[in-house]
């Protein structure tokens, strides 16, 4: 497996090794010694699942009390992943990485609790896997605006996007103080 540090160096890129021939492929999604050993221990304590279709945008989202660490892939389809670094007091406070996860390039994107996360379908249908580091808890759920112009997230042009009306409700970050995590917390 290679890691590769993004531009927020918490976030982190995975590139599996995968095995191929004439029949197919195999990949390990998760190995929690091998994780540990490249110095990410990453607890899982809930796997989701999700479908979406082209131009769906899920996201920003982020949780306070119960912070979920999120190893992400896609199984099916292709995304453009998104973190954002939300942490008050940050060196990289308000700074997004962006990386396209696909189901041919077998990656995998490593996002601590104290980001807030999202994606945008770029295929006709996507399948998401969320590892978490915590399980769901749907009062601590909280978000910032996907389109900020703060955030400088460069989402794909000619997009007619669709969002859930919570995630069309967010704050932009500038107005979310009171509500986000502490660096170093």
């Amino acid at each position: 497996m290679e890691l590769e540090r993004t531009a927020l160096p918490d976030v982190v890129l995975l590139k599996p090794d995968v095995h191929g021939d004439a029949r197919g492929f195999f990949l390990e999604y998760f190995h929690a010694e091998r994780y540990e050993q490249l110095g990410m221990p990453f607890p899982v304590a809930q796997v989701n699942h999700s479908r979406s279709r082209r131009g769906v945008l899920r996201g920003l989202h982020y949780q306070l009390e119960h912070p979920q660490g999120k190893l992400v892939q896609v199984v099916s389809g292709e995304v453009l992943d998104v973190a954002v670094d939300i942490r008050k007091g940050s060196p990289t406070f308000g700074q997004s990485v962006s990386v396209v996860l696909s189901a041919s390039n077998h990656q995998q994107l490593l996002v601590p609790g104290g980001f807030a996360h999202g994606f945008c379908v770029l295929s006709d249908t996507a399948d998401f896997l969320y590892m978490c580091s915590d399980i769901y808890h749907p009062e601590d759920e909280y978000g910032i605006a996907w389109d900020d112009p703060a955030l400088g997230i460069q989402w794909p042009g000619g997009v007619d996007f669709r969002l859930s009306e919570k995630d069309q409700r967010w704050p932009v970050l500038a107005e979310a103080g009171a509500v986000l995590p502490e660096f170093g917390a």
